[in-house]
């Protein structure tokens, strides 16, 4: 059984202001329970997609011994979405009066779609990114890794400041990528 999910995203250059979700989920037993795993599971994968970066040491991260070892390890190092990183405006709610005939009580599992639609802030940011470097005269094919860190958003943006810092000894700042572990 699947979960089709409607999403609408809104958001300014700073955060999100406001999201819309919908979801198909049959006849739900416990709405507010539905709503709650859809809201969680959208969270968790918006943090996935721009927060929660995997560094080990390696040839970029030569300041963690020994090689190979995980540096982001505890909450001091692998950053998770809090309670300020939801939407203000976090609208979620049930599709009425449809029905599921091949499971019980005509209701759909919730699990995984409203994580995958978390992936949906990345995209938003992209082509805010994409604005912002049209601005400045560079338009084109990008490459914005995942996951969307600030760090990797700010560099991606490709102004004037990033010129200057980035393009000593480079041809040019609008092809930077920020190192992670990848």
């Amino acid at each position: 059984m699947t979960v089709r999910l409607l999403n609408v995203l809104v958001f300014d250059i700073f955060s999100i202001s406001c999201l819309l979700t919908k979801a198909i989920v049959g006849r739900s037993i416990n709405p507010a329970l539905d709503i709650g795993q859809i809201e969680g599971a959208f969270i968790q994968g918006m943090g996935w997609s721009t927060l929660e970066e995997v560094v080990y040491g390696d040839d970029d991260h030569t300041w963690i011994r020994p090689r190979g070892r995980m540096f982001t390890t505890g909450p001091g190092t692998y950053k998770i979405p809090a309670f300020n990183d939801v939407p203000q405006d976090f609208n979620v709610s049930l599709m009425e009066n449809v029905d599921n005939p091949f499971a019980v009580h005509s209701s759909k599992a919730i699990g995984e779609p409203p994580f995958f639609l978390g992936v949906s802030v990345y995209y938003a940011l992209k082509n805010a990114v994409k604005s912002a470097r049209a601005e400045f005269n560079i338009d084109g094919y990008f490459e914005l890794r995942l996951p969307a860190t600030s760090e990797r958003i700010r560099m991606a943006c490709t102004d004037e400041i990033v010129e200057e810092c980035v393009a000593i000894g480079k041809d040019s700042a609008s092809d930077f990528q920020p190192r992670g572990s990848f």
